[in-house]
This record gives C-alpha cells, structure tokens and sequence, in this order.
C-alpha cells in the first residue's frame, strides 16, 4: 500500500484525481493491517511530512500519520519512540543541508497519540531536556515559537526544578537575539505573532511557579545592560517585561538603583534600550516600567544618566507619536522626561523642529487617540514654555501649530512642574549646567548673553558679516592706539579663529557700554550702534591711531587719495553725505548744507498718506533676487523715466526734480516700465527664477523700505510754526526742504524708526506695521555735471543725462529684527549673510570693476541666524517673512553693501590691494598666540569634560551630536517673537520603522 501511495503522491496527475486515489488509501488503512504494512506507511508519511517539497505532500503525511495514531496505536507508539524521537532531535531528517524544519510540527502531532501510552514519561522526560538544549542553541524566532507551541500545548514537556530557571533564562537569551529580517507586512505579522508565542509560554511558567520571575527578570538586565554586545538586543524583550507582575515593581526597581554591583555604564545602557522599547507594538506597561525607573534613578541622584539618556532618546520617543499602536505608551514616557528635565531647555528644543509636522498629522488623523494626544501635548507644550521663556523665534512655529488647542492655567502648569522634577533642589543641578556645547553647523560662533545684551551681540554679529569692515579691523597693526578697535579687533578674531561654540563679549561690552544705559536692563540697538560707531570715528580722529591705513590705489588723483586718506574707518566703510536744500517760497533762494551721516533713520509716513504718491528727487528701485544685467545699449542713455515734480530750484540748474521710481521684480536685463501721472509705485513682474518676488514684494497696503526712503527724500513744507528763516528775505516764510544724497556709503545702514513716545501712555510704543524688504535695492546720488557724463558714458549706472543723479546698487547684507511690543523689552535677534564682489577688482573692464551682470543669484546666498548663543543656517525667504508669521518681530536696522560702480571702484580697488578683500588678514603676533592658547584651554576643557563623563558617554548608542547652548537666553521675554519655522521630522514612514 506504501507503494502505490508513493507513486500516486508523486505522479503527474492534477491534483484532485491523486485527491481521490489518496483518499481511497487512508480509508483503507482504517482497516486492520500486519506491523510491517503499518511501518511501511508510517516511514512513507514521515518522509512526505518532514521532506515533501510542496504543501500538498505534507499535508498528505499528516492525514496519514493521524490515521495510524488513531486506528493502529500500538504500531504507532512502537515507531514514534524515544530513541526516533533523540535521533530526530539532535540529528535531524534529511539530507546534510537539507534537514527538516518540521520535526518539532512533527513531535507535537505524535504526541497526542502517545499520551497514555507507557513510554509517555520517558519521551516527555526526554523532550524536557532536547528543548532545553535547543533554547540554548539560540534558535531562530520561528523555531521558537514552534517550541513554546510544543511546550504551551504539552506542559508536562517543560523542564523542571533548576533547568526551568535555566530554561526561562536561555528563552529570554533567545528573544533578546530576535531580528526581523523582512519589511513586508504579513513577514513582520508573523514575526510579532512568533514573539508572542515564546513570551506567552514565559507567562505560562511564571504563573505557575512565581520564584522564576526574579531570575528571569536578573537575566533580561543583565542582557540590556551589557556593554560588551556588538549589536544591540531586541525590542522583542519588551514582550517579556509586560507580564511581569506591577505589584513587584517597586521592589524590582528598589534593588536595581541601590545595587552597588551595576556601574553607572550598565544602568545608562539598560535605561537607554528600555526607551527603544516604546516601539514594540505588543508590549502592555512598558511606559510604566520605564518611568519607574527613572524615577528610582532621579531619587539616587543619578542626573549624569538621567541627562544623557534623555537627550539621546528623547527625539526617538517622539516619533513614536505619530503611530496610534504605540502612541499612548510613547506619550506617557516624554511627558516624564521633558517634566522632570527642568535643569535646560536641550530635552524640549530637541523636538522644537518636530512638533508642528507632529500636531498636523494628528489634526489629520482625526481619531480619538488623536485627539486627546493633541491635548495632553498641548499642554505639555505650554509647560515648557512657562519653564523656558526667552525663545520666542524657536517658540513662534510651535505656538502657531497649537493656538487651536486648549491652554492649561497657571497652576496646572506649576502643578506638574512641582510633581515629576528631579529634585526641589537648584544647587543639586547646578554641576550639570551649563555644558560644554559642540560647535553650530554653520561653523559660525555665537555671543553669551550677558543679561539682556542680545541688542548687542546683535549689532556685533552684523558688524562681523559686514566683511569688508571685518577684514578692515582685523588687518589693523599692533599699537594702533585705538583701544575700543583694538578690543573689537580682538572680539573679531575670536568669532573667526576660536575653536569655541560661542564667546563672551564681556570685555567688548564694559568699553563700548554707553554711560546712560541701565545695568541688566534691555536696550535699544540702534542706539548702542550710532554711539559705537561714533565712539571708534572719533578715536581714529583724535589721531589715537598711528599706522597702517588701508593702502591707496596708484591710479587715484592725488586729490581723491588726499581725500580718502582723511577718512577713518568708520567714514570709508558706514559714512555718507548728504545735502540738505532749503527753498523759500517767496524768494525761491535756496540755501544748501552738506552733512555726514552713517545711518538713515527712516520715519514711517502718517498713515491718511498715500505712499505710493510720495515724490522726491530720483528713483529707489527695489529689485528681486535675480540677476541684474546692464541694458544692451549701456552706453546710451535712455529716456528719463521721471516726470518733474516741480520747478527746479534757484542757483541749482543741473538737477531738475523727479519723481521718485519703486522697481518690481522684473526679468533680467528687462528695463522698467516708465512711470505716467502721480502714480509712483509699478506692479511687480512675476519672476520665473525664483518664489521669493512675491514674498518680498509688498501687499497693496503694506509699505517697504523704499516706500521709507521715497518719504525721506521727499520734500517737506515749513509753514504755520515750523516757517522758515529766510535770510534774504529777513523774516519768517513758507518754504520747502529737501535731502539729497550726495555721498552713498560703502555700507548703507538703515534705523526704521518704529518706536515713537505715546503722551497718553507716556511710554514709547512699538510701529507693528511690516515692511517688505528688497533684497537689491538702488539709492540715488547726486553728483555734478561732468561727473554725470562720466557715468553715461561708461553706462555702468543708471543715470538720467542732466539729471544730476545716478542710481547706485545696494546688497542686503544684515536685517536686526526687535521682537517684542516695546523698546524697553522683547528680543534682538539677526539675519545676516557675507555680501562680497564676484570678481577680481585689480582687472576692470572698461575702467570699471564687473560685479553685478557676474553676480551669482541673490537667494542662492546662504544666509545665517544669529541668536545669541545659537547660531542656524536661514535664508532670505525667512527674512522676507518673519513679520507675517510672528507679528511682533519686525526688521528695525537693515545693512546693505554697495556693489562696485564708479562711485565705489576707488575703494574696492583699495580694499582688494591692501588684501583685506577675500583675501587672508595677518593677525598681529600677540592676538594670534591668545586665540592659539584660548583654543588649547578649550581643548584641555573638553579633555577634562570628557574624562569626567567618559563612562557615560561611551554607554550611549550611536547618535548624532545635538546642539548644547551653553547659557539661559536672559532677555527680557514680555513679548514673542520668532525665526523660520522649521521643518517638521519625526518617526520612520514604515511600519517595519515602527517596530524596529
């Protein structure tokens, strides 16, 4: 009968005719049949079970061995005997390379045919030793899952006595090696449905004999706190700990923080891989166990560890958010990490970036689970807040992300702070904080906060990305007898050569400190830069400086060398002029005085005025981030795009008035469109290159920055109590006042006045009102006749001929934005970037440097946030729009650079002779051997640092280094400001990211 079963398994009939051969055989073989015949059959079905090559084979050699155990019992328990059965354990069925993965499926089915039999204990006696052997073995997840089936299904097959200790102990071995290796669905379902099996059977065990559970749970620590392992252990221990009794938790955790034995290197390492386990989908109380323990180590005051751990896992944790399954266990963990890290604010501005990205899928996901995920996050959120104030351009995206959702009060917020800190003692921390921080990503170095002096390191900041100027200071020579340059010489070379992360200006501040400002208490930055640069133009003035001035081009006249030479620093870099016209209306005799300036301070417009019908002498064209390309018929100039405002003044024939121009974004090399009537303001062109035209374009009814400089070049009446004095006509008269811009300065500096004096209030109130911000911008400066067919002719500035004006172009450089509602508190912040020439400027073409048709795309330039302490990549689109997204942050001083023309070429040509343009300065002896000794004591700093911190940080798996400020941001926070917001992260896509 074996024969012909054989052969119908193996012919090639389909397979329902062999179904009914098949079935004609087993219900012969219910008949009575001699032992041979039995074991003939018997053999032939274990062959198909354990070796056949298809499902269906198997099954056939199940369906037949289940008859025989069922009809001939006696010649089953005869073939399925010990010796079979050790034979088949230990050497396997098969083929060598080839052996069955069904001789556990195999055992578990004959068992159930022997049960009564005599020879029961001695297999059952056997099986308790194979399988304790096999767990030792390390076997693959599927072949333990078979074993616990085998074991869960026969209990009376698990070992006894020592080996049941031992064997709980190898099977959490084993789970702990357990890799899946598939990302597909169903594989990692099986996978988790295997994990459970092998776990199920640790509950059976510890249910039934509960002195297991201490063993068992000694050898999951010593499994995750080992340090010697070359790849971590499973997140499949999770599935472990979730039976484990919660009544012994406080026991557990009770011994394994007072236990001597285990190093600080074992517990970091445990508690670490016990966070990973926030992901296992399976896992019941794995948040409770995980809180436990950490608070058992805060109550030992083990803060290294807890603070380690907490920085390194905390972002992982979060990410598990976004996954329901596993969402309210992850929530319950980060609420405790970030309540009781109260010491810094590093643990909440690690997830800072996620959190908006976090609360839009919840908002999406619209479930329950959601919902009230958003909530308790909301809160936490503002807890945070209310414990680490001071951030308002890291806080601004998050507080827009949660407006919608509920604000805890006051008390609730003190409430949970009180509940889960550390410890309710500030010195006990005071080791911890601050730390040793590594350097930004930008390679740029950040400022300390003295205490309220971000209006300062503002100023400072933007005065080092200016860096014409910066190169300037730094070539200056050794006893130059200007003691506030030589400190900002030193301060300069430090935020370019240390090795540091950030600084401190201390020594910087106590010289430049204006004697009226108050101690601590938060100042206005424009004030500081006016007194500043005021300060070190008159050092150089008062001759306090003795030598080495920037080297003077061959090719000037001696009288532009003569000129440039009287010049300090702070005149050739900041310093323009600027004439000042008064006309009297009766009269029409004009009196003129020329005056320095290195700033313009910008007055908003009475809000009933049209701005866009505002006239004065020339255009301001605000230009987009493109390139600028010179007409093709340079040389010739074009029609004057200028309509005459009014009649031109007596005794100043060469400078007939004209209307001032607004450009849009245009085209490149696309001319504007001439101006008709009143109306000033032209509708900006769409630029294909680039998103950011329209961003920094301004709305209808919104003003930009030469919308400011239209008003302050337009004229203004003197009449009723502001008359004039007309010296020709010997009395007070009607007249009409003009600025004229003769000079443009190498950097232009603008002070938008938004703080005005409220008589009611008797305060200075804030002008919240945004400005868009041109990225170029052209400023008009007068300049004489022969010096206006000059420019024509070599056609590298816009000039109208017989105008008296060109246009000179300027590159935004630096934007300080004050966040807050009041000059006396709130924020500084900057946005700055490096604006320099393109191209040789010791080889012109034409006469003139070539600069703006080579110059590489405005939004291409990598802009930088400077913020106190912290120091980010932006970019010019953040600019363009940090009024929009956070309505207290408003640009207050802007810096434009001048781009090489023929009224700058003089200087540029100077600056790129003496090698202080792109090229490398010389530090003088004594500054670069202070950089060189502060570098080594940073070093030996962060040597010590280490050593003292070497068995925490070698414990920790493998993690990028996050970012340590090293000081509280000390500002004044009444009020919120904001950077760009950042982009949301969070977990992996995938649900195999999920698990593992």
């Amino acid at each position: 009968m074996d024969k012909i079963l054989e052969a119908v398994v193996m012919s090639s009939y389909p397979n329902n005719v062999k179904q009914g051969l098949v079935r004609r055989v087993i219900e012969a073989a219910k008949q009575p049949m001699d032992s041979e015949q039995c074991w003939s059959m018997l053999e032939l079905s274990t062959k198909l079970y354990l070796t056949g090559d298809t499902k269906y084979k198997r099954e056939i050699g199940k369906e037949v061995l289940e008859v025989y155990g069922h009809y001939h019992p006696e010649e089953f328990e005869e073939f399925f005997n010990v010796r079979f059965l050790l034979r088949l354990l230990q050497e396997g069925y098969g083929p060598l390379g080839k052996r069955s993965h069904y001789v556990l499926d195999y055992i578990q089915l004959g068992l159930q045919f022997i049960l009564e039999s005599p020879s029961a204990n001695s297999i059952f006696s056997l099986l308790r030793i194979e399988v304790l052997r096999k767990v030792c073995e390390r076997p693959s997840p599927k072949q333990c899952a078979k074993i616990s089936k085998l074991l869960t299904q026969h209990p009376q097959c698990i070992p006894t006595g020592k080996h049941q200790l031992l064997f709980c102990q190898q099977l959490i071995r084993c789970i702990g090696q357990f890799q899946c290796v598939s990302e597909g669905e169903e594989d990692i379902m099986e996978f988790l449905e295997q994990v459970n099996k092998v776990s199920g059977l640790l509950q059976r065990i510890w249910r039934t004999q509960t002195s297991a559970i201490l063993p068992s749970l000694k050898e999951l620590f010593t499994i995750i706190s080992s340090t010697e392992e070359q790849e971590a252990p499973s997140n499949a221990l999770a599935s472990v700990v979730q039976f484990v009794p919660l009544e012994l938790m406080d026991g557990v955790i009770r011994n394994l923080t007072n236990d001597d034995s285990i190093t600080d290197v074992q517990m970091m390492m445990a508690i670490g891989r016990m966070i990973d386990w926030v992901s296992w989908p399976l896992g019941k109380n794995i948040d409770k166990w995980i809180i436990a323990l950490l608070k058992g180590l805060a109550a030992v005051k083990k803060f290294s560890i807890l603070i380690e751990v907490t920085l390194s896992k905390i972002e992982k944790v979060f990410s598990k958010l976004l996954y329901p399954i596993v969402r309210e266990g992850a929530l319950s963990v980060l609420q405790y990490m970030l309540l009781s890290f109260q010491h810094s604010h590093e643990a909440f501005h690690l997830i800072l970036p996620h959190i908006p990205r976090l609360v839009a899928s919840l908002k999406k996901e619209d479930s329950n689970s959601a919902t009230s995920s958003l909530e308790q996050l909301a809160e936490l959120i503002h807890c945070m807040f209310f414990r680490f104030s001071g951030f308002p351009d890291l806080y601004e995206p998050v507080l827009e992300a949660v407006k919608a959702l509920p604000i805890p009060n006051e008390d609730r917020i003190k409430h949970l702070l009180g509940q889960n800190a550390w410890t309710s003692q500030k010195n006990e921390l005071a080791s911890f904080y601050p730390r040793l921080a590594s350097k930004s990503e930008t390679g740029k170095i950040g400022l300390i906060n003295l205490g309220n002096t971000c209006y300062m390191n503002s100023i400072i900041q933007s005065l080092f990305m200016a860096s014409d100027f910066r190169h300037s200071v730094l070539n200056l020579t050794e006893g130059n007898s200007q003691p506030l340059m030589t400190k900002l010489q030193w301060l300069f070379a430090f935020l370019e050569h240390s090795q540091r992360p950030v600084i401190s200006p201390e020594s910087f501040l106590s010289a430049s400190w204006p004697p009226w400002f108050t101690p601590g208490a938060q100042q206005d930055c424009s004030e500081y830069l006016k007194y500043l640069l005021d300060r070190l133009h008159e050092e150089e003035k008062t001759g306090k400086r003795i030598y080495q001035k920037l080297k003077e081009s061959s090719l000037m006249s001696q009288a532009v060398e003569h000129h440039c030479l009287n010049k300090t620093l702070i005149e050739k870099m900041f310093g323009g002029k600027m004439m000042t016209k008064i006309r009297c209306l009766k009269c029409l005799n004009v009196s003129s005085r020329e005056e320095a300036f290195t700033d313009l301070s910008l007055a908003f417009p009475p809000s009933d005025r049209n701005m866009h019908g505002s006239t004065s002498i020339l255009p301001v064209e605000e230009i987009g981030p493109q390139f600028i390309e010179p007409p093709e018929n340079a040389g010739q100039p074009t029609g004057s795009p200028w309509i005459q405002r009014k009649a031109p003044m007596t005794g100043d024939p060469a400078a007939p008035q004209m209307l001032v121009e607004t450009l849009g974004f245009q085209e490149p090399g696309e001319a504007a469109n001439p101006l008709n009537g009143s109306n000033v303001g032209l509708d900006a062109a769409k630029d294909p290159l680039s998103a950011f035209g329209e961003q920094a374009c301004a709305p209808k009814d919104s003003r930009s920055v030469p919308d400011l400089i239209n008003y302050f070049l337009s004229p203004e009446r003197l009449t009723a109590e502001n008359k004039y004095h007309c010296e020709k006509c010997a009395s007070l008269q009607d007249a009409e006042k003009v600025a004229e811009l003769t000079e443009g300065p190498h950097y232009l500096i603008l002070t938008l006045l938004r703080f005005s004096f409220d008589p009611r209030t008797m305060k200075r109130k804030k002008i919240l009102d945004n400005v868009s911000i041109p990225v170029v911008l052209k400023l008009p400066i007068l300049v004489a006749p022969e010096e206006t067919e000059e420019v024509c002719r070599r056609g590298k500035d816009s000039a109208a001929p017989g105008s008296g004006f060109m246009s000179v172009v300027y590159d935004l450089c630096s934007v300080v934005v004050h966040s807050g509602i009041s000059s006396e508190s709130g924020h500084y912040y900057c946005y700055s970037r490096e604006c320099t020439d393109t191209v040789a400027h010791g080889q012109p073409q034409d006469g003139v440097p070539k600069a703006a048709s080579d110059k590489q795309l405005d939004f291409e330039i990598q802009w930088y946030l400077f913020n106190d302490t912290r120091v980010s990549f932006s970019s010019f689109e953040s600019v363009s729009n940090v009024t929009s997204f956070f309505p207290k942050d408003t640009a207050y001083v802007l810096f434009y650079r001048q781009r090489p023309g023929r009224q700058s070429c003089q200087l540029h040509e100077a600056l790129a002779e003496a090698g202080c343009l792109h090229g490398e300065h010389s530090l003088h002896k004594d500054l670069m051997e202070a950089i060189s000794k502060d570098n080594i004591l940073y070093l030996q700093e962060q040597e010590k640092e280490a050593r003292n911190r070497a068995a925490y940080i070698s414990a920790l798996p493998k993690s990028p280094l996050w970012w340590r400020d090293l000081d509280r941001d000390k500002d004044d926070d009444s009020s919120s400001g904001g950077c760009s917001p950042a982009a949301g992260g969070g977990g992996s896509g995938s649900f195999h990211g999920l698990v593992f």
